[in-house]
């Protein structure tokens, strides 16, 4: 288990994070979100032991997770952390960066590890390519499977399917994932992407202001969001009556108390966003079809 207790760091004089205490299982999938700027790579780096702590204490089971100070190389055997910069070896194979560091004495178990993680990456058709002509999608990908090779116990990542093309990222993190839960990897992702985090996810932690906003699960933090920032991860929404609505709340109906006027409608593939003026302000709400610009239509809102 990872042990995070009363964290607090700062580059300078002010505050990076503040008082951050929370534990991470074997096997368990936390997800860390928040704006630019909110700290999430600054605690993966601390994790990893990147930075000296200014106050807190990080433990992995028993040991404890420390800084440059105290240790001449930084990282530990058992963790593994997928920077957003990918630092592989660009004039050797996709194959011999992802074996590089498996034993040689044992050649047989090495070239089926080695596979086994192309597979899960999904770059079966590049196994024997050089690193330096691959896109910066597939070196992600290989980035990825090489911090997999030596099976950590937990894992780090960095905004990690961030350069990798929309028509792969799907089965790429339900490859991922699956594979980390399988071998019950504990796993740690910070990210801005809510397809990262819906369905993977067993812990989702929001950063604001320096400090942890809210903790759950997605779920429960999707249905009870407790500020805007929350459930601006989600989607789009609207502010009614004090309260947050999703788009996916608002439905057209015959006759409401809700009247609103149409501005635009945006084609998104199985609906139109559409967008509407509702007693002076813009509201954003999801149908079949385009509806027509200045056309008066009646919302209600559903759970």
């Amino acid at each position: 288990m990872l042990n995070v207790k009363n964290l607090t760091f700062s580059y300078n004089k002010s505050p990076i994070l503040k008082n951050i205490s929370f534990n991470v299982k074997m096997g368990e999938n936390l997800a860390i979100i928040g704006e630019s700027g909110s700290g999430k790579s600054t605690l993966l780096n601390l994790i990893y032991g990147e930075f000296d702590l200014n106050e807190g204490k990080i433990f992995w089971k028993n040991t404890e997770i420390l800084g440059p100070k105290y240790n001449l190389v930084i990282g530990y055997e058992f963790m593994k952390y997928v920077h957003q910069e990918f630092d592989l070896m660009p004039y050797i194979t996709v194959a011999e960066n992802i074996g590089k560091h498996l034993s040689r004495f044992f050649p047989e178990e090495k070239e089926q590890r080695t596979q086994e993680l192309i597979k899960v990456v999904e770059l079966e058709d590049f196994a024997n390519v050089k690193v330096k002509t691959l896109s910066g999608g597939q070196k992600q990908r290989v980035a990825l499977a090489r911090a997999l090779a030596k099976q950590p116990e937990i894992i780090l990542l960095d905004e990690p399917f961030s350069h990798i093309d929309n028509f792969k990222k799907q089965s790429l993190r339900r490859s991922v994932y699956k594979y980390l839960k399988n071998k019950n990897i504990s796993c740690i992702v910070a990210t801005h992407d809510k397809d990262d985090v819906l369905g993977f996810a067993d812990t989702m932690m929001v950063l604001n202001n320096n400090e942890i906003l809210d903790t759950g699960k997605p779920e429960t933090l999707y249905k009870h969001p407790k500020t805007p920032l929350i459930a601006s991860f989600f989607g789009e929404f609207n502010v009614i009556d004090n309260e947050i609505i999703y788009a996916n709340q608002l439905k057209v109906v015959e006759q409401s108390n809700l009247k609103a006027k149409v501005i635009t409608s945006y084609f998104k593939g199985s609906y139109y966003l559409i967008e509407a003026e509702l007693n002076g302000e813009i509201v954003f709400f999801e149908h079949g079809t385009a509806l027509e610009k200045d056309s008066a239509i009646y919302l209600s809102i559903s759970e």
